[in-house]
């Protein structure tokens, strides 16, 4: 007789179902696996067959065959361990319970304990799609599944453990997870910076509309501080956005302490790979932009970085997903994050104040030239960053704190919300070019204007839309109904910073 038993196959950041088929019959002792295994599942065999034997369970010399179906989906991974081994005792008679509505998913070790996998959250959240009962994660998992209703989750440490639960019927109860914060580092605040009101001002209108965001500066006038500063004020998460995020970071290995409940901020060295950056592997994993979804991709010294992997951002600061294609399946991963840049003015970072500067005009433009003109023109908001006078550093005056200013962003972000409510988006950043003509209507005399303007700097139509996107965020800021003419002329200033 044939035993069948659920578990779950990783595929990017999707699941796909997985029936482990076993059947025991006479012949030639063997112990066999198919189904488009890769290397590392077929060592799942003498895992399973050891862990085993060492938790007391005799495997009579017959001919074991394992299927994992369906065979067109490629398996990888240790995910597959419990189950083989719960169907392995099923077949022997060893376990008789009804398991068509319970999923398996854990790595075995040798003596039977059950060690950890990643990507136990979407795995749970796709077992509550397909109306599962129950779900065996390894203990080491459980934080992962923090606050998920809908399905019965038990938490298992060894094989011997789990037999007895499914025989008898009686499921440990978890313990409730005690919730950390995702970053344990103390957070900046805006509070701390001096000056830089228009650097500051930026910084509000790129979070509260998701808007990519460049600073242009010498070094020491608080371009970094700023960028970490910034997490302190985006809009706080919604159920489905942090939902969406934990998963990719369970897939990635990164979900510790329980779902994500802060947007992400990433920000990789400037000596990171295409591949690190967009994703990849032979068995295909989410890269820099994708683990940022949601959050910031925070890329410091900007001109630094390679040239491949500027011009692989592209696409995902277009399409917001990205796409890895292998011989045996296409892999889509969500890449809509904001994209916060910093850079010197040139080599030496002082351009151009010539009397520390001494790059010529030639290594000025080599360097700056580094970041091609498509990507520049990715990039709603430049701001040049200018050094700090002794005054500014000592005056008694407070700055406005990353509370006050967080306070406008999530107003702001409301009426986003609001206005979006039967759309698929939340940020005017994310808006198309038919939503752009829907949302960001201009007066008559604000098109004249606009027109003069678009004519002279001679803009492309992607700076175009970008310009109203981020004068449609500041008249939000601002708590206004339409973009008026102080917002155009704002946000053109920001665009138009970085062709001076």
């Amino acid at each position: 007789m044939v035993c069948k038993v659920n578990c779950a196959a990783i595929e990017g950041i999707c699941v796909c179902q997985v029936v482990v088929e076993t059947d025991i019959g006479n012949g030639l002792p063997s112990f066999d696996m198919v189904g488009l295994l890769s290397s590392d599942t077929r060592e799942s065999r003498e895992r399973v067959r050891t862990a085993l034997k060492n938790s007391g369970f005799e495997i009579p010399p017959k001919r074991i065959t394992i299927n994992l179906a369906p065979g067109d989906i490629r398996k990888t991974g240790t995910y597959y361990d419990v189950a083989i081994a719960i169907s392995i005792l099923q077949s022997l008679g060893i376990i008789n319970a009804d398991l068509s509505q319970m999923v398996f998913a854990g790595e075995l070790s040798l003596d039977g304990s059950v060690v950890g996998v990643k990507g136990i959250l979407p795995i749970v959240l796709d077992c509550i799609e397909r109306g599962m009962s129950v779900c065996f994660v390894p203990e080491a998992n459980i934080v992962e599944c923090e606050g998920i209703e809908g399905i019965k989750i038990v938490p298992v440490t060894n094989l011997n453990q789990l037999v007895k639960m499914i025989s008898t019927g009686k499921y440990n109860d978890s313990e409730p997870v005690v919730h950390k914060n995702d970053d344990g580092n103390k957070l900046y605040d805006f509070a701390d910076i001096y000056g830089q009101s228009q650097a500051r001002k930026a910084a509000e209108i790129a979070a509260a509309g998701m808007h990519n965001f460049l600073m242009v500066g010498e070094p020491g006038t608080g371009k970094s501080i700023i960028a970490k500063a910034m997490p302190s004020i985006m809009p706080n998460l919604t159920r489905e956005e942090s939902v969406e995020i934990s998963r990719i970071h369970s897939v990635a290995g990164l979900l510790r302490d329980g779902p994500i409940s802060t947007r992400p901020f990433r920000s990789p060295h400037h000596t990171i790979t295409t591949a690190a950056m967009l994703g990849g592997g032979s068995n295909p994993k989410p890269g820099e932009v994708t683990l940022a979804h949601g959050g910031i991709l925070y890329l410091d010294e900007l001109p630094e970085f390679s040239r491949g992997v500027m011009e692989a951002l592209r696409q995902p600061l277009e399409d917001r997903y990205v796409r890895i294609s292998r011989t045996y399946g296409n892999f889509e991963f969500p890449t809509d994050f904001m994209l916060l840049g910093a850079m010197n003015p040139c080599r030496c970072g002082y351009y151009p104040d010539r009397n520390k500067c001494s790059c010529t005009e030639r290594d000025v433009n080599k360097y700056i030239g580094k970041i091609s003109g498509p990507i520049m023109d990715r990039i709603d908001l430049q701001v040049r960053v200018n050094s700090v006078s002794f005054e500014e550093i000592n005056s008694d005056v407070k700055m406005e704190s990353s509370q006050a200013i967080k306070e406008r962003v999530d107003e702001a972000v409301e009426r986003q919300r609001f206005r979006y409510r039967d759309e698929p988006f939340n940020f005017n950043s994310q808006l198309s070019s038919v939503d752009i003509k829907t949302y960001c209507h201009l007066s008559s005399k604000n098109q004249s204007l606009f027109s003069d303007i678009y004519e002279r700097f001679g803009l492309s139509v992607r700076s175009y839309e970008k310009i109203l996107k981020v004068a449609r965020t500041i008249a939000d800021l601002e708590g206004s109904d339409s973009i008026k003419e102080k917002h155009l002329m704002l946000a053109v200033s920001y665009k138009v910073m970085g062709r001076e």
